[in-house]
């Protein structure tokens, strides 16, 4: 068995709980910011000027999401694998976060803004495009500085095969 999928089968509890939480944060997200986009922050809404607002509802649906998901993370997907008081936490939460949010919305604004896709398609399929690349971001730093890796997790790395593998 290679060290990837022994990895993959020791976390697939956890991976489940990340994806299923990431693929809540997701409706979240689309939700909130097709309900600003078709109202509030709309093309013909007057709300807060009459400028285009899609990355400011983009930013809005994102920080909602991010506030979701910090709340399932840490009372599900991580439960038990705190290493910080909960408001450093969601500080360093939000500061990874903050970088996800960069990407999001940095796609979001090159395909609307430089490549003039500006229909409510295109901006939802560039929203896709960058929670995909802010997902990546994310599961990345949460492992990386936001929750403790659980006890013995080097060790089930790079431990040696047992014969039960070579079968």
């Amino acid at each position: 068995m290679t060290v990837l999928l022994r990895w993959v089968r020791e976390r697939a509890g956890e991976l489940a709980r990340f994806g299923l939480v990431g693929v809540a944060g997701i409706v979240v997200n689309l939700g909130v910011f097709n309900l600003l986009r078709l109202g509030p922050l709309g093309p013909d809404a007057e709300f807060a000027g009459d400028d285009d607002r899609v990355v400011t509802a983009k930013v809005i649906a994102t920080l909602v999401s991010i506030l979701f998901a910090w709340v399932a993370h840490r009372e599900w997907t991580y439960r038990g694998r705190r290493r910080h008081r909960p408001a450093r936490e969601l500080v360093l939460f939000g500061l990874v976060n903050a970088a996800a949010l960069a990407v999001e919305a940095a796609t979001l604004f090159v395909s609307h803004h430089w490549w003039g896709f500006t229909s409510l398609l295109a901006d939802n399929v560039a929203s896709l495009v960058g929670i995909g690349l802010g997902t990546i971001t994310r599961y990345i730093g949460y492992a990386l500085f936001v929750f403790e890796a659980p006890a013995g997790d080097d060790a089930a790395v790079t431990r040696a095969p047992d014969a039960r593998d070579d079968a």
